[in-house]
């Protein structure tokens, strides 16, 4: 059993505080209750406050903590739900958590930041020289104050060792079923987001997710070809041309991308396109033609064999295995679906 805690702060959005919890307590429950099997919880879900307070939020609703953070004597994961749009006062009104938030890092607890949350990570200094994101709204307020971090508010995600931040209030739900699928595989967090009619994880806003690129290696040109490869990744790409864009011979490149990945720059191209591709196929209702030309291949059947080699089954079994049935398909009390 994975141990969660959830800290709730002053004056943010409570949706940040309460989807987590929501997600969390029904992976493996849920979906297995609705197909009329076992059910098989996989988190235990604390919230906690400093000094166990009621906290009040950004709305009319006030949120009362199972615990105090002095009071958590184990957890492997703590979320820091969002504080508000003022950061300097938020900053202030939360010096008890740094210390606290330190000694959890320390231990190799994995630690998460929603939406403008991420500052008080930020501020205990437990980002500084890691990729983070946060909401666009404070992210300029959050250069200024801690310009040691690299902020990347075009990410929905980031993930830096045992350390992740998600940007805005809702991307709270991408952020749980990112750390479900991290914790539990890919077919708890499935089923978790099918249970919810909710979609996959998104990591860029450009609309496609892809797993967060091995950045905590210190080779900077190998870092600047990762982010291009992000952003065009379905588009042709000749890495040739790649390896001269940051000042490398093709050779050069290839050994030092493997040195600071773990992978070739093919077979790393290859799986941001297969997880892009996974995406599409759980939440869209392309063909497996129109999600193979999507993520950057025209050739459909070496699209199907590589598909199957990276997520271990073909297109269409993966689709019927972890796609969101459309609403169509759902009857209503009373109704029955159109055929």
């Amino acid at each position: 059993m994975i141990d969660v805690t959830v800290v709730l702060v002053e004056g943010g959005m409570p949706s940040t505080a309460v989807a987590p919890v929501e997600v969390f307590s029904t992976a493996g429950v849920l979906w297995n209750t609705m197909r009329g099997e076992a059910v098989e919880p996989h988190f235990r879900v604390r919230t906690a406050s400093q000094g166990g307070r009621r906290v009040s939020t950004a709305v009319d609703l006030n949120l009362e903590p199972s615990c105090a953070i002095e009071a958590v004597a184990e957890t492997d994961l703590i979320i820091v739900s969002a504080v508000g749009a003022d950061l300097e006062a938020a900053c202030s009104a939360n010096t008890a958590l740094y210390p606290w938030l330190r000694k959890w890092h320390a231990r190799g607890v994995t630690l998460a930041g929603i939406c403008a949350g991420v500052g008080l990570l930020a501020e205990a200094g437990i980002l500084d020289g890691r990729p983070a994101t946060t909401h666009w709204g404070v992210v300029e307020a959050c250069r200024r104050r801690y310009p040691q971090v690299h902020w990347q508010p075009e990410r929905f995600l980031t993930e830096s060792d045992n350390v992740l931040c998600s940007g805005g209030v809702y991307a709270s739900v991408d952020l749980s079923l990112y750390l479900v699928e991290k914790f539990c595989g890919h077919r708890v967090a499935m089923e978790t987001a099918r249970a919810l009619l909710l979609e996959t994880p998104r990591v860029w806003q450009a609309g496609y997710a892809a797993e967060p690129p091995e950045m905590s290696h210190e080779d900077g040109q190998i870092r600047r070809a990762q982010e291009w490869l992000f952003h065009h990744f379905t588009e042709p790409v000749r890495l040739d041309d790649l390896a001269g864009q940051v000042g490398m011979s093709p050779r050069n490149f290839a050994r030092r991308f493997k040195l600071a990945t773990g992978e070739t720059p093919t077979g790393y191209l290859h799986r941001l396109r297969i997880n892009a591709a996974r995406h599409l196929l759980e939440n869209e209702q392309q063909t497996v033609q129109q999600v193979s030309r999507a993520v950057g291949y025209d050739d459909l059947a070496f699209f199907r064999r590589l598909f199957k080699r990276y997520a271990g089954l073909p297109p269409q079994r993966y689709r019927e295995c972890f796609g969101i049935r459309p609403p169509e398909s759902v009857a209503i009390a009373g109704r029955t679906p159109h055929r």
